[in-house]
């Protein structure tokens, strides 16, 4: 199952403690693709924004690649930009950092055991078409957890991906000059109590799963890393206009 999965560009940073100006260093050294995939560990949520940030205008500059970063978040609700605050709950834990961000979407929750992807994608070189964006994003969470065995889906009126109804995935983008920002919550081995105290996505109706519950096994997040890195490069291929 994982070993179709393997390939050799993802870029490694999650060993050693790295500056903002550092890892932009580093991605600006990275040979000439389609898209770059960077790994990062496990980061609190402020510094890594401003990296996306960074990324984006140099990325929105032709200065460097797409570029897709890969990494855990220390715990920590977010909220998107014109979300509703009641659906955090006054229960949450006051030791988890709430942060309002410029994303799409309402309250959610990141923290160790959940991946999180944040594409900075130039889509002038794909196809300058929001949807088509969101439904790719989908298709390369859907492809990866296949190979998992995992039958995952989309559902009618709903970002995201689920398993059966319950969502393993959550997703929340923010575009400037087509040029994406923020991405995607995989569940891994999330610890769920933290999704207790908040509404995920103004989500009443449906429940939230991971890989490690659906699968009754641990699961390698660099293996998983390396399914998605394989799985973009499928579903965004050279489309270069």
């Amino acid at each position: 199952m994982i070993s179709d999965c393997l390939i050799e560009n993802v870029l490694d940073l999650s060993e050693k403690e790295y500056s903002i100006s550092q890892i932009v260093k580093e991605i600006y050294n990275l040979k000439s693709t389609p898209i770059n995939f960077v790994y990062l560990g496990q980061k609190s949520y402020r510094p890594i924004w401003k990296l996306q940030q960074a990324l984006h205008r140099a990325v929105k500059n032709e200065k460097i690649c797409s570029t897709v970063l890969f990494l855990e978040h220390d715990h920590v609700y977010t909220f998107g930009k014109n979300a509703n605050k009641d659906f955090l709950l006054n229960s949450y834990p006051k030791d988890v950092e709430v942060v309002e961000s410029d994303r799409g979407g309402q309250v959610t929750y990141h923290g160790p055991g959940q991946l999180i992807g944040y594409p900075i994608i130039n889509l002038n070189h794909f196809k300058k078409s929001v949807s088509w964006y969101m439904r790719s994003l989908e298709e390369v969470i859907i492809m990866t957890l296949n190979d998992y065995n995992i039958l995952a889906k989309r559902k009618d009126g709903m970002t995201g991906v689920w398993a059966d109804d319950e969502k393993i995935c959550a997703m929340g983008v923010r575009l400037s000059r087509w040029v994406t920002m923020h991405g995607f919550a995989l569940n891994l081995t999330p610890k769920m109590k933290y999704y207790d105290s908040m509404i995920p996505c103004g989500i009443q109706e449906y429940g939230i799963t991971s890989m490690q519950h659906i699968l009754s096994q641990n699961i390698s997040m660099h293996e998983v890393i390396e399914c998605l890195s394989n799985n973009f490069s499928q579903i965004f291929k050279i489309e270069e206009i």
